[in-house]
């Protein structure tokens, strides 16, 4: 198992702000979506938006991830005209909150916009891997989340396979940094996620926590986002809403196992799990 501490790490580059990564960090969901799998979607109403990226500073939160478009399989793509309406205006919204915005969306027109806007991070589920994507993030000081995803999100989780599934994503993710950093992008910008319950199944995503650490590639940060999947379902039985302990035990244990940051719903209670998983690594 890993162990408790965490050393020092460079700090993840986010646009307007410099991310220290020494302590693990919380990034907070804020969903403008309409058909969320885990209930909390906005609806585009801004206002709303600004309000839950509130609570969630004062709750803890270190970042704010912004979604416009599901993800959740089977889901519809939205109109990309309809996403950056939406994102924008969140952005100049959450613009003056003191905390980086990363923006949720794997469209390299939305990318676009939402950096004209302001955006400080970019999260793309698709891994910078559509035409377009790269040359979109490549010249600003955006933050990169690089996640894997096998297939896509209409039909990901139909049948998941994989021969090694730990050295397939971290073979993929390595291609998409040395691709990201061939045009330029500097390591430090760089965040990588394995993409849990993006084409998996339960046994995929258990192993791939508890062999997180192993998705460091070349040194590099890992993200993990397991808030309310249906991985914990599988195991408790609880329906999306009600799974408020499992993911922060997910969170906890990905921290454990080498996470730097927890992409959550419940940040408050991420955050005294944290506070916990601290003093026990600090601890003599």
């Amino acid at each position: 198992m890993p162990s408790l501490s965490m050393p020092s790490l460079p700090r993840l580059i986010c646009g307007r702000f410099a991310l220290d990564l020494s302590a693990p960090r919380i990034m907070a969901i804020i969903n403008l979506t309409d058909d969320s799998f885990s209930g909390d979607g906005l609806r585009g109403n801004t206002q709303a938006a600004l309000r839950q990226a509130e609570t969630a500073l004062e709750a803890g939160a270190d970042l704010l991830d912004i979604g416009a478009e599901s993800t959740r399989p089977g889901c519809a793509p939205v109109p990309e005209a309809q996403e950056i309406e939406r994102i924008v205006a969140a952005i100049e919204a959450l613009s003056s909150l003191g905390a980086p915005l990363s923006i949720d969306t794997m469209k390299p027109g939305v990318m676009r916009a939402a950096l004209l806007a302001g955006a400080d991070m970019i999260n793309d589920i698709n891994g910078f891997s559509a035409p377009g994507a790269v040359d979109a993030v490549a010249g600003s000081p955006c933050g990169l989340c690089v996640m894997h995803m096998q297939g896509e999100p209409r039909t990901m989780q139909h049948s998941p396979d994989y021969a090694d599934i730990v050295a397939e994503i971290s073979a993929y993710l390595s291609g998409q940094v040395k691709t990201l950093t061939a045009a330029g992008v500097a390591r430090e910008r760089i965040v990588l996620d394995p993409g849990f319950g993006f084409g998996k199944n339960v046994g995929h995503n258990y192993s791939i926590l508890k062999h997180l650490a192993r998705f460091a590639v070349d040194g590099l940060p890992v993200l993990a986002g397991l808030s309310r999947k249906s991985m914990l379902g599988a195991i408790t039985g609880k329906a999306a809403g009600e799974r408020l302990i499992a993911s922060v035990t997910g969170a906890t244990l990905a921290v454990e196992h080498g996470a730097r940051i927890v992409r959550v719903h419940d940040v408050a209670a991420t955050r005294e799990a944290l506070q916990i998983w601290r003093a026990c690594a600090d601890a003599a």
